[in-house]
């Protein structure tokens, strides 16, 4: 089948004459208003489709981030506790002297202060980075909350280490001020502090976790009731090195 396409005369500059083909406009060049709106709506349903998976994409990747800080936090205190006789840093020093000072949210929860500034100072020649000290989603999650950030040898520090959070003399049961493994799992199973639970072995004691809020508690300020730096859950680092994933209903 052959296409007739309409043809002009071109006069050349020599004074002949040639042919061109030339396209004839058919009126339908440009988009009617209809046919924008078409596409605009399917572009936003598009987009609310795909946001909410990019999104959770993308903090599926910091929760990935986090858990790769908290194994490095991990070796970092193993790497402190082969060169210190087996035994875990003292410095109660640093808790109590640190900008905030010991626990600036009274009362407010939690009830001591596990903020992780002075691990910056003691775990320096081991992490050489104070940014694994921190999760990256804390920074949009809480901002200004005083019980999560804390400053310190020029880093911010964003984990909690539960088994740091008092500076009493002599050191809590539940706390690993210059102990050893063996001297914190026979503490904490001589606490049996119900909400800490009963160890069996080092893999079952917490080191560090993202900071959380639990609903539940009735001192936790209305505005970070619920929150958790990830949602639903955290991730947490145990005294053996590993690192595991914790549903909790308690946070949102």
């Amino acid at each position: 089948m052959r296409f007739l396409i309409p043809v002009r005369s071109v006069v050349l500059s020599a004074g002949k004459s040639a042919t061109r083909p030339v396209l004839q406009r058919t009126g339908r060049d440009a988009f009617t208003l209809i046919e924008l709106l078409v596409v605009i709506a399917i572009i936003a349903v598009l987009a609310a489709i795909l946001f909410p998976v990019f999104a959770s994409a993308r903090e599926k990747a910091r929760q990935t981030v986090c858990a790769s800080n908290l194994r490095q936090i991990g070796t970092a205190f193993a790497l402190y506790v082969s060169d210190y006789d087996e035994r875990f840093p003292d410095r109660r020093d640093l808790k109590q002297s640190l900008p905030g000072s010991y626990r600036p949210w009274t009362p407010a929860w939690p009830p001591s202060d596990p903020r992780g500034g002075w691990a910056i100072v003691a775990l320096e020649p081991y992490t050489k980075n104070a940014d694994i000290l921190g999760c990256p989603s804390v920074a949009g999650a809480f901002d200004g909350v005083a019980q999560v950030e804390q400053t310190a040898g020029g880093g911010v520090a964003r984990y909690w280490l539960w088994r740091f959070d008092q500076f009493a003399d002599p050191v809590p049961l539940d706390n690993a001020w210059g102990k050893s493994d063996e001297e914190l799992l026979a503490g904490l199973q001589a606490a049996n502090n119900p909400q800490i639970g009963f160890p069996q072995s080092v893999a079952d004691i917490e080191l560090a976790v993202d900071p959380y809020f639990p609903r539940t508690i009735p001192t936790v300020a209305a505005a970070i009731k619920g929150k958790a730096v990830h949602f639903g859950g955290r991730n947490r680092l145990f005294l053996d090195g590993h690192v595991k994933w914790l549903r909790d209903t308690r946070t949102q």
